[in-house]
């Protein structure tokens, strides 16, 4: 495994303090694993940086990134949409990311992951 790209259920996760994120989150940091936030999923997710602690330490930590959505993220999201007949732009985003990376994807909702790359290596919690 590459690394991780966390959807917005992941950041969830961690908000309402799952021990199954944070020991997640654990090992990636013993194994060195490079955790990725795509711009678009930190955007949906963040609300209040003083109630949304745990978020707002991962954000910090080196083997943390946050990805920007450039343009030619923002038009591969497009064209993955227009492909699966889908419309949520992040997890597109998700996608995205987690396929220029090479990275495994950790979601809540594995079908909706599914629905825009069924070859996607998923982590569900």
């Amino acid at each position: 495994m590459k690394g991780l790209t966390l959807d917005a259920g992941a950041l969830i996760g961690l908000d309402n303090q799952s021990a199954r994120m944070h020991a997640l989150l654990d090992t990636a940091r013993a194994e060195g694993l490079q955790v990725r936030i795509p711009a678009p999923v930190l955007a949906q997710v963040f609300r209040d940086g003083r109630r949304q602690a745990a978020l707002s330490r991962l954000i910090k930590l080196r083997l943390t990134e946050v990805v920007p959505f450039e343009q030619h993220e923002a038009r591969a999201a497009g064209v993955l949409l227009g492909l699966s007949d889908r419309s949520d732009v992040v997890d597109a985003a998700v996608v995205v990311c987690a396929r220029r990376h090479h990275d495994t994807v950790v979601t809540s909702d594995p079908a909706d992951m599914t629905a825009l790359d069924p070859s996607l290596r998923l982590m569900i919690l």
